[in-house]
């Protein structure tokens, strides 16, 4: 039995019911947190891409790409997202490679948006792997990361039954969703009820969040390796390194990612 959980299955799912219009939010939200209208002649490493979405919004946005991930099941749909949209285009390069990985990493050179979301805390060693990719920034370049906020005992709590859930054989693993989708669903379905709209959330999931509400508690309830973080300190750390904060969007204290845009100061004209 696996103590890690392969997110390739879910992505794989995702691109089944993936439309226009997701690929369109994905772009949108790149230029919002980037702060920019296009990305031409800029290049876009996407560590840890997953379904490759956000591969495609960027490339759509004039970027040239490299997008990397751990995961075989997850680079197989990045080049099957690639071949429906954007086939024989030499400047987006899917291939295998981790961020815990220094020499590859190295070998990459320096890009001018470094994107990774929702990846560094899967990897055992976050804060190595964030620190792994601060050489990749550029001068003048993007950081754009996203971390699970730390809910102190919840998170804890969260971490355990994940642990838990990638040990037990999978015949047994529904045992541990239903107690866990009644936690994170109930509050919700009760609320949609009493509003006379039942299921109005459940069934209005996928066009706001892109994945069914199923895959995406499959999702959160099998993410593990599960490590989590305090804004100040992802913050902090990366101010370390010579990080400058741009934008952040939290998730307000709870289950959930904040998002921060860093820059790399420009030394170019320094002395």
């Amino acid at each position: 039995m696996s103590k890690t959980f392969e997110f390739g299955e879910n992505w794989a799912r995702f691109l089944d019911a993936l439309d226009e219009e997701q690929i369109e939010r994905a772009r949108r939200s790149l230029q919002e947190m980037l702060g920019v209208e296009s990305l031409r002649g800029k290049n876009f490493l996407d560590a840890g891409s997953g379904s490759g979405l956000f591969s495609l919004a960027a490339r759509r946005l004039g970027a040239a790409v490299r997008s990397f991930d751990r995961d075989p099941q997850s680079v197989a749909c990045a080049h099957r997202l690639k071949a429906l949209y954007s086939h024989d285009d030499h400047n987006w390069t899917v291939e295998d490679g981790s961020v815990l990985d220094v020499d590859y990493l190295r070998r990459l050179g320096q890009f001018d948006v470094v994107y990774c979301w929702g990846v560094l805390h899967h990897t055992g060693k976050m804060w190595s792997a964030l620190a792994n990719l601060f050489p990749s920034v550029a001068d003048g370049g993007l950081l754009f990361v996203a971390v699970y906020n730390d809910q102190g005992l919840a998170s804890r709590v969260w971490r355990r039954i994940k642990k838990l859930y990638n040990q037990t054989p999978k015949p047994l693993r529904p045992l541990l969703l239903l107690p866990c989708a009644a936690r994170l669903w109930g509050p919700t379905m009760i609320r949609d009820l009493l509003r006379l709209k039942p299921f109005h959330t459940w069934r209005n999931y996928r066009r706001d969040r892109g994945m069914s509400p199923w895959r995406d508690l499959l999702d959160w309830v099998g993410g593990y390796p599960f490590e989590v973080a305090r804004p100040e300190r992802v913050v902090d750390f990366c101010r370390k390194a010579g990080l400058e904060l741009l934008r952040q969007k939290t998730c307000g204290g709870g289950r959930g990612c904040n998002e921060f845009v860093f820059q790399r100061r420009s030394t170019r004209h320094e002395t």
